[in-house]
């Protein structure tokens, strides 16, 4: 019965975050995508953390063969991770102020590791601690808009599976294995 549970479980985490990640070809503003929400909502989820790696990394992948590959990407994919990695802590403290606070750490992390590399594979700046400091202050309008995306995201994803577990018998958080 328990292993039941944890398929509906998987079944349903899984179909979120593929559903989800066709946002990301969508037309939106500039870095508004659920980039965030996706891993953070994996990290927390799913029972095994291997899962809460792959399945969340193959969402991302397939959606970035769609819209294209850069020289930075093993930076965004980090950030992609710690996030995943923050969803752990969240997992048996989810709440509004939690999550809230854990998208926004999530989006800092992000927002340093991508512009850092930005500033380390790009020729658009100088390899110096200035041009490191200009890649980050290019980098706060979007930072702005992605922050604004990853909350959105967050709280539909979130809010939306919290509804369909008080609705659908089997997706309580307590079948997961720890």
């Amino acid at each position: 019965m328990k292993s039941m549970f944890l398929n509906k479980q998987l079944l349903t985490v899984s179909a979120i975050i593929f559903t989800i990640a066709i946002f990301r070809l969508l037309p939106h503003w500039p870095n508004v995508s659920p980039v965030a929400a996706m891993a953070l909502f994996g990290g927390v989820y799913y029972s095994e953390k291997r899962i809460a790696f792959i399945i969340p990394f193959v969402a991302l992948f397939l959606s970035d063969l769609i819209l294209g590959l850069h020289n930075s990407m093993i930076f965004v994919y980090a950030g992609f991770a710690l996030t995943v990695v923050i969803g752990f802590a969240l997992k048996k403290r989810v709440s509004l102020t939690n999550t809230a606070f854990a998208v926004v750490i999530s989006s800092v992390l992000f927002f340093l590791l991508t512009n850092f590399g930005a500033w380390l594979t790009t020729g658009i700046y100088a390899k110096t601690i200035e041009g490191l400091l200009q890649a980050y202050v290019a980098g706060i309008p979007f930072f702005q808009n992605s922050l604004l995306g990853n909350m959105a995201y967050a709280a539909v994803i979130f809010g939306g599976y919290y509804l369909l577990k008080k609705s659908v018998s089997g997706l309580n958080q307590s079948a997961l294995k720890d």
